[in-house]
């Protein structure tokens, strides 16, 4: 078997009078540990002399937080390794600089067998809807997943050739996208949007000048008076 298919587990049951072969699959994060959370610190205002009578242009320079996405970056550690349906390791490898992906959904189960490329065509608009997104807001999914610009990848044995699903390049330590570098791909199991994230075997900085093996987005609903949280569930799988 290709080693591109080895999963995070990966489990080979054989029977005497014929095999089952189980594939593998991305398996649920073990531990996904909070390191930090932050976000921009907002800005002094700046001033202007007011005088009556006067008639003043101004030009006004500024930014704000956007009320449509959360990000996540870190590490990933872990191995591959062979065992059965109840836990038991015959063999495993660890992995130093692991290759692979990380996938966020709100979805705690996901039909791996049918994962494909996100279609923004056809499902862009409800998924936006869920997240109150204007179809005019700069920051819309179509607006941030905005090219077909990523490596060669796998999910649970299905091949997702080079620059064939919706993606993004995160910035790294230019403050810019880099190509090859932090690439997301939007991915759906038919049901359930997928933000998967190619893990970087390489040493790279990222947005904050750090070594990172991973960034990704994952949308979260933070318009008018929505203060509420969503939960995300993350999958691995390495190789």
């Amino acid at each position: 078997m290709d080693k591109q298919f080895l999963g995070v587990f990966l489990v080979l049951g054989v029977l005497v009078f014929g095999s089952v072969l189980v594939f593998a699959a991305p398996n649920g994060a073990e531990s996904v540990t909070q390191v930090t959370s932050t976000t921009a610190l907002a800005d002094s205002p700046d001033t202007n002399l007011a005088l009556e009578g006067n008639i003043t242009e101004v030009d006004v320079n500024g930014y704000s937080t956007t009320q449509t996405w959360q990000g996540y970056f870190g590490n990933v550690t872990g191995t591959v390794q062979l065992a059965d349906s109840s836990d038991n390791v015959m063999y495993n490898w660890s992995l130093a600089n692991p290759e692979g992906e990380i996938y966020a959904s709100t979805a705690s189960s996901i039909t791996w067998s049918s994962v494909a490329c996100f279609n923004f065509t056809l499902n862009g608009a409800a998924l936006e809807a869920l997240f109150n997104i204007d179809s005019g807001d700069v920051d819309g999914v179509d607006e941030t997943f905005a090219v077909k610009n990523h490596d060669l990848f796998y999910t649970n044995n299905i091949e997702f050739a080079a620059d064939s699903c919706d993606s993004v390049q995160l910035y790294d330590s230019t403050g810019a996208s880099t190509d090859g570098s932090f690439e997301e791909v939007l991915l759906t199991d038919g049901t359930n949007t997928i933000f998967a994230s190619l893990l970087e075997e390489a040493s790279i900085n990222g947005f904050d000048n750090r070594d990172h093996d991973f960034q990704m987005l994952v949308l979260e609903d933070g318009h008018g008076t929505d203060t509420s949280t969503t939960t995300y569930y993350f999958y691995v799988e390495l190789e």
